[in-house]
């Protein structure tokens, strides 16, 4: 097995709630997961992130979810930060960059 030389780069962003996340009423919670939902779905179907979705089975219920951006850290802070989850303080995101051996992920950046 060879060391890898060269990499590819994606940024995470990882989702938490909080531990001082405001209480919702569950019209709030149920209006606010909805625009939620629309925001990271527009960040897919924008090309922005190669994918997006909630944690099951994790041993950390604070992790809520995770994106898989295409762009860099800095617009993918930024994206994430119009979240509407986000701006209410229902979530908070944990951006990071993430390399994989180049071509390890069949992936069409559009380059």
């Amino acid at each position: 097995m060879s060391i890898p030389t060269e990499f590819d780069n994606y940024t995470l962003v990882l989702l938490r709630r909080p531990t001082d996340a405001p209480t919702l009423s569950e019209e709030e919670a149920n209006a606010l997961q909805a625009r939620h939902v629309a925001h990271v779905l527009s960040t897919v179907e924008s090309g922005a992130a190669l994918a997006a979705g909630p944690f099951t089975d994790q041993s950390d219920p604070s992790l809520r979810g995770l994106s898989l951006f295409l762009t860099g850290p800095e617009e993918a802070r930024a994206i994430s930060e119009e979240d509407p989850a986000v701006r209410r303080g229902q979530l908070a995101i944990e951006v990071m960059t993430w390399l994989t051996p180049a071509g390890q992920l069949n992936v069409d950046r559009g380059d």
